[in-house]
């Protein structure tokens, strides 16, 4: 039962009717509402007004969701080109139990020796590092070539590329990558519990769609999805033959 908004409701003189009305919805469903369900945040924007008092007032739960989501939330990057540098170094330098890398090609990062030499580092301290890139040879790489209208060629000499790069990795003991086939519909950078991914969308280089910096903060969150994905995707690739 929602008390605080059955008082709200006493104290404005409404009756449930008098909500339904004014919102154009169903009077069971003001009822349900007082019997403890969540109103859709239209009608909670409107209830709150119509009562003239603050949201939070009614539904404090809703006001500790969105403080969680903040917390997860760290930034919101337009395109991947959009990252500050700095922000990549923090990411992986942060890192104290594993560092994971799940892209197609992963090139930009490949051709930091900044990176490179941070990522060497890590694996060399004891931190797990994973590069998952894609088969060069997968049709899943092909179409993501296609998608980008860069050819089905182009994207796995880019693949073939970035594993040249990424092959000092592999000597290190901490350090390991792998070929996937997978369709990926991010790529994710992940250092710990932080995690950088980047969304693919059709007909958009990855270095143009946007980014988003997580934080995981419990299981059921948003970033927890992702390490997931990133995890089934590792369990299906295959070691990279010339990493063995």
């Amino acid at each position: 039962m929602n008390e605080t908004l059955r008082h709200a409701l006493i104290n404005a003189r409404l009756q449930p009717a008098d909500v339904a009305a004014h919102l154009g919805v169903d009077p069971k469903t003001v009822h349900r509402w007082l019997k403890g369900r969540i109103p859709y945040p239209r009608h909670r924007w409107a209830i709150a007004d119509l009562l003239k008092v603050e949201e939070p007032e009614l539904w404090p739960e809703v006001a500790q969701q969105q403080r969680a989501i903040n917390d997860e939330v760290q930034a919101v990057y337009p395109h991947r080109w959009a990252v500050p540098r700095t922000t990549w170094r923090h990411l992986f330098q942060s890192a104290t139990r594993e560092i994971g890398i799940l892209a197609y090609s992963g090139l930009f990062l490949a051709e930091d020796t900044g990176i490179m030499r941070l990522l060497a580092n890590k694996a060399e301290a004891g931190v797990r590092v994973r590069i998952l890139l894609g088969d060069p040879d997968a049709p899943s790489v092909a179409a993501r070539g296609i998608d980008e209208a860069l050819g089905p060629d182009v994207m796995a000499a880019r693949v073939r590329n970035a594993v040249a790069l990424y092959q000092p990795l592999a000597r290190i003991e901490n350090a390991e990558i792998r070929l996937h086939q997978t369709v990926l519909y991010n790529s994710i950078y992940r250092a710990d519990t932080e995690l950088l991914v980047n969304s693919h969308a059709y007909g958009t280089p990855a270095a143009q769609a946007p980014v988003i910096r997580l934080r995981t903060i419990e299981r059921e969150a948003a970033a927890a999805t992702y390490m997931a994905s990133f995890e089934r995707v590792w369990a299906s690739a295959k070691l990279c033959e010339q990493a063995s």
